[in-house]
């Protein structure tokens, strides 16, 4: 299925109020490359969005849950989290997190609004994810692991988040846009129309993170 993303290229500074004010319009910022000076907001259609009821847990990591390989904890290394993200992966040369992107979320999460979940084995974070709640809405940004270290623990962390949001009666996780490892886990893509309409219902709700 072939993505349209409306964009704008933009060198407004990235305030928690337009950052918050875009995110419950349905938009989120990307940068052209890690080091760039602007960022790019996009709004995908279709969107993708990991629906929290149908989420699965492949067998293999529900045996390592069980097993306790990894201390999963909440918010205790966001920065660190958000910097390993934004290292290119190994058949990339790029990455859309650029300083101007970390600053921002940082500033976000002192705040109580941007979010991570991180995996630790024999106190090394081996792999997190991190983004933004906004009332009932979660909107994931990123993860990573340390291959070797960190086999399935961006996995694992996924699986801590989803059910900290069932917990708390969150009804919107989006993931922007699909990817092959996402639709294995349950993320499907759907209308921009309908991710705006499920959008405004969450934005309404008033949920503790």
């Amino acid at each position: 299925m072939v993505h349209r993303l409306d964009r704008a290229t933009a060198q407004l500074q990235l305030t928690p109020e337009l950052l918050t004010a875009a995110y419950a319009q349905g938009m989120f910022p990307m940068a052209p490359s890690r080091h760039a000076a602007t960022i790019q907001w996009y709004d995908p259609d279709p969107r993708a969005i990991l629906p929290l009821e149908d989420f699965r847990v492949p067998r293999t990591l529900r045996q390592k849950l069980r097993q306790g390989v990894f201390d999963l904890r909440i918010d205790t290394a966001f920065e660190q989290v958000m910097r390993a993200c934004a290292q290119p992966r190994r058949d990339e040369q790029e990455t859309w997190i650029n300083d101007v992107i970390i600053d921002a979320y940082v500033h976000l999460h002192e705040l109580g609004l941007a979010h991570s979940v991180e995996a630790w084995r024999d106190g090394e974070l081996v792999g997190g994810l991190y983004g933004v709640a906004l009332h009932a809405a979660f909107f994931g940004e990123s993860m990573f692991h340390i291959p070797g270290r960190g086999t399935d623990a961006s996995k694992a962390c996924l699986v801590h988040l989803v059910n900290h949001l069932r917990e708390r009666g969150f009804q919107l996780l989006d993931v922007q846009i699909n990817s092959e490892h996402m639709r294995s886990l349950g993320a499907i893509d759907i209308p921009r129309r309908e991710y705006k309409r499920m959008l405004a219902t969450a934005v309404r709700q008033h949920v503790q993170w």
